[in-house]
């Protein structure tokens, strides 16, 4: 274990035996247990698993906390800069186990649990999944915060406190149904309240022209309402690090939250008007965006979290300092995506209304002070909010994105005089009958850099989706390519292959993952490929095992595990993968004697609810599932398999068990992509295009143990500027004619031919995602795994290959890499050895 890491019973002002938050079994078995009682109010005979499971992660808490207050106290006595990371979503996952983790307290708490007769497992199963995020923008931000705490760096994350997370997916008659996800319902033991630190936040209402006391006019915000924002901080502990750093997250709540004059008049529903109303900022992720009312919520939503974060580092920043000169050099502020880039108005309407600074110093601290992530290439994602909205909403900010833009393109009309075009792309504003601010410039203008998340996303953002800012300010532009935790994607989930890892090369490898090379000189070992197959083998089995309790399929563990998990969107094609699943089933329709390698085809991932065609997709997939998996022609060979609610607790079962990972987008839309990281790590292959981080991970893996297939972002380029007619894919190969038409005549639909149409009819006219000129490709490479797969032992010797090689994509690269480059911060050690939480002497 790392030295640096000390505990608070090395403390020689406090006994050892007294010490309510020591390490020894007997300690945590006393504290377990008081927690139980004193905390909870229960004693054993009436204890359910979930008392349980809070009595523990109180237990474990009470071991965070002095080194969360230590950190703080540490930051502020230092005066370090602080990384703020701005984001909607967090997908932190359960806390438990990685806390323990983290802690060094894993297998010492399975002990204290099993000595009481209890089950460890049982009880860390019943921790629900904080669903504070969509996907891979959100655990990106949870596994940054881990790396950030791990590599001992001063951060803060920031966002909202959702009552209601990403909806739970239930799967009725093949159709997603999306039901809330009430995951606050049982209390959360992690989040520490702090309404003595609550902010006001304001929305609505007008301006009003004014002067200061010396006479200088100035604009003065009249809100319609005023809501506050209570915060809820999680500590976020480092593995082997004494930091713990905080995720602070928002809640909305009225400022007065009983009418009392309205109850007595006897208008008892006016009385709590007000707090319906505030809390429903807070309330749920992502609200519906087809309604006015549901963009004005969403809009509410980013100004809100924006609005009480920026308001939180100021409030820090002068309990150290006279003012706000150097704000920008104790501030790093990261925008994850663009759902914060109203920080840039935000944060100039505090400089210049609230602390009175000339137009040009606050912009120069605002720019200094915020760096933008881009994690999207598709034009129609990036955000853009109607004028009428704003003035409606946020009218301060719409004259200072106007005053922006205004200064910004007299700039540039300098520069490049007799560019109307370029001018027009640059401008905040999109001139349409509907005027729409585009939220993407505003945090291009308004940072000092933008980054792409994997080498050819970032290429490509200069080459087209940004081009015109990468031309005003190349400068401004980085690559940083997404990472993922280890400690969580393979310590926590694959705790056999982890300790088979260590117990050849020892444990560095947790905290430097290029350290995993070390395993190849293992290769030869025939008894190291035996049990790296075991593992792999276990964890297909207990997947295997969930499947039949949850989905009631029996599947094969000895069949090739290909998975494909992940949002359901068309551009990342699970109905490719659909299609391939057919053509197989095809074959053996035509030859049910056919030789052909079993597979199991393992599906998961949420569309959005508004989305029709990815939900159509879902009922594809569980149609043919249904059909495929009872044709007793197939006798088992092909089952497929649609996982519900797949979340990172599902992740942690599906990733180290997969033989194969599906990354199959089409090439130039995905970003990065993460779970391809997940997959490769835990030694699964991958069959891919070249797109987002795919391209990186087949250099590091070699492209020998990567089974590439299909258009690069280049050749789909040229090949829609040429004209693309799908229609002849079709005409002339015989194959995939028999898959379209099987779909189309409605055998996976009762004879249904109009369900599947929406799906089909795209593909054969214009196929914007171009399945039917990658189709071919895609078996054909499809075939050469079930080949390699043949060879258990070479396939083995891939998987070790891959998992070794994946050291690059661990999220601490990527954070070391910010810290760096962009953010300019350096780590800070937290000395506990003499730190009394008590203050006693």
């Amino acid at each position: 274990m790392d030295s640096t890491l000390t505990h608070q019973t090395e403390n020689p002002n406090i006994k050892t035996e007294d010490d309510r938050t020591g390490m020894s079994v007997e300690t945590l078995k006393r504290a377990f247990l008081d927690n139980l009682f004193y905390l909870q109010g229960i004693d054993r005979s009436q204890a359910s698993l979930h008392d349980y499971y809070l009595a523990l992660s109180y237990t474990v808490r009470d071991r965070l906390l002095h080194r969360f207050l230590k950190t703080v106290e540490t930051y502020k006595k230092e005066q370090v800069k602080i990384v703020s990371y701005f984001s909607a979503e967090f997908l932190m996952g359960r806390h438990l186990g990685n806390n323990l983790l983290n802690l060094g307290l894993y297998d010492k708490m399975r002990q204290v649990v099993e000595d009481l007769g209890l089950d460890f497992d049982e009880i860390i199963e019943q921790e629900p999944d904080p669903g504070l995020g969509n996907g891979g923008l959100g655990r990106l931000a949870a596994c940054f915060l881990d790396s950030l705490a791990s590599l001992a760096m001063p951060a803060i994350g920031y966002g909202i406190r959702y009552e209601f997370g990403i909806f739970h997916q239930m799967i009725q008659d093949g159709w997603q149904v999306e039901i809330p996800d009430n995951w606050l319902r049982f209390d959360n033991p992690w989040e520490l309240p702090r309404p003595d630190e609550a902010v006001t936040v304001k929305l609505g209402g007008h301006t009003e022209m004014s002067h200061d006391e010396y006479g200088r006019p100035k604009t003065v915000w009249i809100p319609a309402r005023t809501i506050l924002a209570v915060p809820y901080d999680t500590p976020v502990p480092g593995y082997q690090t004494n930091t713990v750093n905080p995720l602070r997250l928002w809640k909305a709540e009225a400022s007065e939250a009983f009418n009392f004059e309205a109850f007595n008049a006897g208008h008892y529903d006016r009385a709590v008007e007000e707090k319906m109303d505030a809390e429903t900022i807070s309330k749920v992720l992502y609200p519906n965006d087809n309604t006015p009312a549901g963009r004005q919520l969403r809009l509410a939503q980013q100004y809100f979290f924006v609005a009480a974060s920026l308001q939180d580092l100021i409030r820090i920043h002068l309990r150290n300092h006279a003012n706000l000169d150097q704000f920008h050099e104790k501030v790093a502020i990261q925008l994850n995506d663009t759902h914060p880039a109203i920080a840039v108005a935000e944060l100039m309407r505090l400089l210049v209304d609230n602390y009175h600074y000339n137009w040009d110093k606050a912009w120069d601290i605002t720019q200094k002070t915020l760096a933008y992530t881009n994690h999207t290439l598709m034009p129609e994602a990036l955000e853009r909010w109607a004028v009428s909205l704003f003035s409606s909403l946020l009218p301060r900010h719409l004259e200072i994105i106007y005053e922006i833009n205004y200064r910004f393109l007299q700039d540039v009309k300098t520069w490049f005089p007799q560019d109307d075009q370029l001018i027009s792309n640059l401008s905040l504003i999109e001139e349409r009958e509907e005027k729409l601010i585009r939220m993407a410039n505003l945090a291009c203008v308004g940072s000092h850099a933008i980054n792409g998340v994997a080498a050819l996303h970032s290429e490509l953002l200069k080459k087209d989706t940004l081009k015109e800012f990468a031309k005003l300010w190349p400068e401004k532009f980085y690559n940083k390519t997404n990472g993922v935790t280890p400690r969580r994607w393979i310590l926590l989930s694959n705790r056999e292959l982890a300790s088979l890892i260590t117990e050849k090369i020892g444990d560095s490898w947790l905290k430097n993952l290029d350290e995993m090379r070390k395993i190849e000189a293992f290769i030869e070992d025939g008894d190291f490929r035996d049990r790296w197959r075991e593992i792999k083998q276990q964890n297909k089995s207990n997947l295997a095992a969930y499947i039949l309790k949850n989905c009631n399929i029996q599947v094969d563990p000895n069949s090739l595990f290909d998975v494909q998990v992940k949002r359901i969107h068309e551009y990342k094609r699970q109905h490719l993968a659909v299609l391939h699943i057919i053509a197989l089933y095809n074959r053996i329709k035509k030859d049910p004697n056919i030789d052909i390698l079993p597979r199991t085809f393992i599906f998961g991932g949420k569309a959005a609810p508004g989305y029709f065609i990815a939900k159509l997709i879902i009922k594809l997939i569980n149609a043919v599932g249904e059909v495929v998996n009872k044709d007793p022609d197939v006798r088992g060979r092909l089952k497929v398999v649609f996982l519900p609610n797949f979340n990172v607790s599902l992740g942690q079962r599906i990733y180290p068990a997969a033989d194969l990972s599906e990354q199959i987008s089409t090439a130039g839309k995905e970003a990065s992509g993460t779970g391809n990281m997940k997959f490769a790590m835990n030694g699964a292959m991958t069959i891919g295009t070249l797109d987002g981080a795919n391209i990186e991970i087949r250099e590091e893996a070699g492209p020998e143990n990567f089974f590439l297939f299909g258009l690069t972002a280049e050749e789909v380029y040229t090949m829609k500027a040429k004209g693309y007619y799908p229609k002849e894919y079709y005409d002339r190969n015989e194959e995939l004619r028999g898959v379209i038409d099987r779909i189309s005549s409605g055998y996976f639909s009762y004879g249904n031919q109009d369900l599947f149409k929406p799906i089909i009819d795209p593909l054969l006219s214009h196929d914007p995602y171009m399945l039917l000129v990658d189709y071919q490709a895609y078996v054909n490479s499809q075939d050469e795994v079930s080949q390699a797969y043949r060879d258990q032992d070479k396939w083995t010797r891939m998987s070790i290959l891959n998992a070794a090689r994946m050291g690059k994509f661990s999220s601490d690269r990527t954070i070391r890499e910010y810290c760096q480059e962009i953010w300019q911060v350096n780590p800070v050690t937290i000395d506990i050895k003499d730190y009394n939480p008590a203050n006693l002497e």
